[in-house]
């Protein structure tokens, strides 16, 4: 056999840097490898796993190596085999964790209670399974959706619980009978699945902790097994997880993690940013190597993204470095409303297209998916490919075209494919063979499906039930077609988004969707309003879809910041800084000041995505549920540090306001006066405020001051006063009603009752 090569010439440690060398040699006993972003933390793992192979510490099937995805294990294994071969072929427990526990449970499921041809059941088959145990109980599944319960058991199995260990505080009853309590029905869903020899995706793990507890020599034979334990994005494990890899590694405690506390993003799914904070005190005498130099972003950016984590004190702390040259700083814009911003971005994509960059090279990341929408209706009408990674484009989302069908339906009563789409959306009794008798009618008749519809509810072909039913929707349907002479057609479109019981019917969806299924069904209804007719707005539809099946050779991508997680683009516009928005005032109201600091990990995420430059916007106002309102932009942006910050503005003396805050200067250390404490800033403001948040922040003055970034002075304008008529360019004529600073309540014409600053109006008169 050949002689195994030095160390220092070994090719898996050619070109990679100390901190790097480090991970790779240090073999024995536990250790923490912090990755941060862009500091080539695959590579490192890899070449520890081909250095383990090389030096023969281990044989290919005595290594674990566990990754979170399906395409992280694939590229581990393809790198794998070009440092070592064939050798890689031999590593029979490199994979995602589901597909290790599903190979352990193979082996061992009849310890379960499972037969080693068991099933593993798709979302849509538990569901299904869900709804047969829903039920069974006796309940309506209406009421209580099988994904509400399902999201429920989900989130047990995720921490490892079984049915009695679920905490009775978390049981909540689906009934008035302690039968159905969610603990309940969790226990008889296990049981159909042992009876059908299935098992879902949380059991996977969760039956081999059972297995492990009950069965410590099972146990004892995989910790002989497995000599060296690697885990990728260890800051995205969940309980299950974390509790199934020390259980493995208790014994040799050879287990390497790498991850980033700084990138944990994903709590919702169930991930604990606190099994990572706790490696140390989990296996004392923890090696822990930071990989901090980055290959990635510029100067500027690093130390933008370096300062706003620093605000997070659920960290173990370290801080990013490049050898690369200098770039521009972090560009943060303001501007007046969201197609502003969306507008400004699209012009700086054709400019840096007219440069030469590749529309490939540039991503928007947004924080909630309704935000997209500006983007998608302002690049459809000047030309500007673009594509939507990690979700649906906004209008093929299943709300948006459910929406839109009743829209067309509306305007065209012949429109035969939307009658059907929502024809029995949200449910109306009417099953299959009610359909059937209905398509059947249509066909003898020739006739479309709604002129089918109103022929056969005067019938008793159709049970009394579905015949009530379909005649209360064709009413329906004849009334709004009459509003639509008489109403705004987004006025009208919420009328029938809630008449019709759309609306109701997600806001009683407990899965995690449903609250943005809503807001994209508000922001849709808000989009309505730019167009003069609900004609146009539909033509207007049909034209970005067609956008959207064109295939073109370059696009610009916009995608969430979650989805952007391990990519990486030249040019990063990162939208919608602004409180509420982002950070999300759903997650705060929920989380409190731990998603708060989740939120600053996506913010840190976001940035980090940038090699070249990174554009924030935030704007003064935003349409929320139709109405106009003051935008606060996000304290996130007063957390970067102001040498890595250019300011700029589309507002009236912003920049300067700007960069006053952002230093921290000013007359006595607050130049801002009220806006400082939030006076008359509005709902979004009062729920930021009760938080706590802004109290929690070092510099909660400068976050604070940032919401006055619209106008110059604080102290308000003299020739403006309670009567005085004005004139201002987005909300028309009006007559000012009070006067609070340089706040101002107008009562505009055709507007209504507004709140805005007077540095935007002009004296009409006295």
């Amino acid at each position: 056999m050949a002689s195994l090569p030095a160390p220092d010439h070994a090719p898996w440690l050619a070109g990679l840097n100390p901190p790097q060398r480090e991970a790779v040699l240090t073999t024995e006993g536990p250790v923490l490898i912090l990755a941060g972003a862009g500091t080539g933390k695959t590579r490192a793992l890899t070449a520890r796993l081909a250095h383990i192979l090389f030096s023969r510490l281990a044989w290919p099937s005595e290594i674990l190596a566990v990754t979170f995805t399906n395409k992280a294990a694939r590229e581990m294994r393809h790198r794998m085999e070009m440092l070592v071969g064939d050798m890689a072929e031999g590593l029979p427990f490199l994979g995602t964790f589901h597909a290790i526990a599903a190979r352990m449970l193979r082996r061992h499921a009849g310890l379960v209670g499972l037969q080693q041809n068991f099933t593993i059941l798709d979302t849509d088959d538990q569901q299904r399974l869900m709804k047969q145990v829903i039920a069974e109980a006796g309940l309506e599944e209406k009421r209580w959706p099988a994904k509400q319960l399902a999201g429920m058991i989900d989130r047990w199995k995720n921490r490892g619980e079984l049915p009695a260990d679920v905490p009775p505080g978390e049981s909540m009853s689906f009934g008035d009978s302690p039968e159905t309590s969610g603990a309940r029905l969790y226990a008889r869903y296990q049981q159909r699945l042992a009876t059908l020899n299935a098992a879902d995706f949380g059991d996977l793990l969760l039956h081999m902790l059972t297995i492990f507890d009950a069965h410590p020599d099972v146990l004892a034979d995989y910790r002989r097994r497995f000599k060296y334990i690697l885990v990728d994005e260890y800051q995205d494990t969940n309980i299950a997880q974390y509790r199934w890899l020390t259980l493995l590694a208790a014994e040799r405690r050879n287990i390497a993690c790498v991850g980033d506390d700084d990138q944990s993003i994903y709590s919702w799914r169930g991930a604990e940013v606190a099994n990572i904070l706790k490696f140390e005190k989990d296996f004392p005498g923890a090696t822990v190597i930071k990989l901090e130099q980055n290959y990635r972003s510029t100067p500027h950016i690093l130390a933008a993204a370096n300062g706003l984590i620093a605000h997070n004190k659920g960290r173990i702390g370290k801080a990013l470095f490049t050898d690369a040259g200098s770039g521009p700083p972090v560009k943060v814009v303001g501007v007046w409303d969201g197609p502003e911003e969306a507008r400004l971005v699209g012009d700086e994509a054709e400019r840096l297209g007219r440069e030469g960059v590749s529309l490939n090279d540039m991503a928007i990341l947004v924080r909630a998916q309704f935000q997209t929408r500006a983007f998608e209706d302002r690049f459809v009408s000047i030309g500007l490919p673009y594509k939507i990674v990690g979700g649906f484009r906004f209008y093929e989302r299943l709300e948006i075209r459910d929406a839109l069908a009743y829209l067309r339906i509306v305007t065209s009563p012949s429109d035969a494919l939307a009658f059907e789409r929502i024809v029995n959306v949200p449910k109306r009794g009417l099953g299959d063979k009610a359909m059937g008798r209905l398509h059947a009618l249509a066909r003898a008749m020739d006739r479309p499906l709604p002129q089918a519809a109103a022929a056969l509810v005067e019938t008793d072909d159709l049970t009394p039930a579905a015949r009530r039913s379909l005649k209360s929707l064709l009413a329906d349907l004849s009334r709004w077609r009459e509003q639509a002479d008489q109403l705004p057609h987004a006025e009208l479109a919420r009328i029938i988004l809630e008449e019709s019981g759309y609306v109701a019917m997600w806001q009683a969806d407990k899965s995690t969707e449903a609250d943005g299924r809503v807001e994209n069904l508000i922001e849709l209804t808000r989009a309505m309003e730019d167009y003069p007719s609900l004609t146009a707005f539909l033509e207007h539809v049909s034209l970005v879809m067609d956008n959207d099946a064109s295939d073109a050779a370059e696009k610009l991508t916009i995608m969430t910041l979650h989805a952007a997680k391990g990519l990486e683009f030249d040019h990063v516009f990162l939208v919608g800084w602004e409180e509420g928005v982002f950070p999300s005032q759903r997650a705060m109201d929920e989380g409190g000041t731990k998603a708060l600091e989740e939120e600053r990990r996506l913010a840190y995420v976001g940035i980090t995505r940038a090699k070249k430059t990174a554009t924030i916007y935030h704007a003064a106002n935003r349409q929320i549920y139709g109405q106009w309102t003051a935008a606060i932009p996000s304290r996130f942006i007063s957390e970067l540090p102001p040498a890595n910050v250019d300011v700029t503005s589309t507002l009236s003396g912003g920049p300067s306001l700007w960069r006053a805050a952002l230093s921290g200067s000013g007359a006595g250390g607050d130049p801002f006066g009220d806006v400082a404490r939030g006076a008359g800033r509005g709902p979004g403001w009062a729920r930021a405020a009760s938080n706590g948040g802004f109290q929690a922040a070092s510099r909660a003055p400068v976050i604070e001051a940032r919401a006055s970034a619209v106008s110059v002075g604080l102290k308000g304008r003299p020739d403006v006063t309670v009567g005085s008529k004005v004139f201002h360019s987005k909300f028309g004529s009006g007559v000012v009603t009070a006067v609070e600073g340089n706040k101002l309540e107008i009562d505009f014409e055709h507007a209504g009752a507004k709140r805005v600053l007077d540095s935007f109006v002009e004296i009409t008169g006295a």
